[in-house]
């Protein structure tokens, strides 16, 4: 298993002892999830760059970074919605982007075709993991409004831009 990888699989083991913290309810522990959840989103770009840099990218890679991302995120976001901080609305407008654009993947991989993530892609997951970040420091019902709107227009803008520059993916399948 390469550099890359373990990077991933750490993210992996993480996220339960991220949960874990979420659930320790003593003063302070909103700090340690945080610190956990900032050091599993910098093994995000650090892994990326290695496999990108070091040529260390793998079929592994491809599958399980995307998913422990995508299982991290949302396991901040429901803790947040069951608080009380964001609506469930943003969480399920961030679940079907990224279910909307896994199945154009899936039919654009089916044709040969792959579909890269996107400067707007990645802005997104960027503007998502700050945003997360500043919720978890409880700084008032204003600045957790700006961060999952900043979520929630990110990841529209986003999803649509995959479409709209992917349309070829869907042409001819509609008939």
């Amino acid at each position: 298993m390469n550099t890359a990888n373990k990077l991933t699989m750490l993210r992996v083991i993480l996220i339960p002892v991220f949960l874990l913290s979420l659930y320790l309810w003593y003063p302070g522990s909103n700090y340690l999830a945080l610190g956990i959840f900032i050091l599993a989103s910098i093994t995000d770009f650090i892994d990326g760059y290695i496999a990108r840099h070091y040529n260390q990218t793998t079929d592994f890679g491809k599958f399980m970074d995307p998913l422990a991302d995508k299982l991290l995120v949302f396991a901040a976001m429901f803790w947040f919605v069951d608080l009380g901080f964001m609506p469930a609305m943003v969480v399920f407008v961030v679940l079907v982007r990224e279910l909307a654009v896994s199945g154009m993947r899936m039919v654009a991989a089916d044709k040969g075709k792959v579909i890269a993530a996107g400067w707007s892609g990645k802005v997104k997951t960027a503007s998502t993991m700050v945003s997360l970040c500043l919720m978890f420091l409880h700084l008032g019902p204003v600045v957790n409004k700006v961060c999952w709107m900043v979520i929630l227009v990110t990841t529209v803008y986003s999803g649509i831009e995959y479409f709209v520059k992917n349309a070829d993916v869907f042409k001819g399948s509609m008939k």
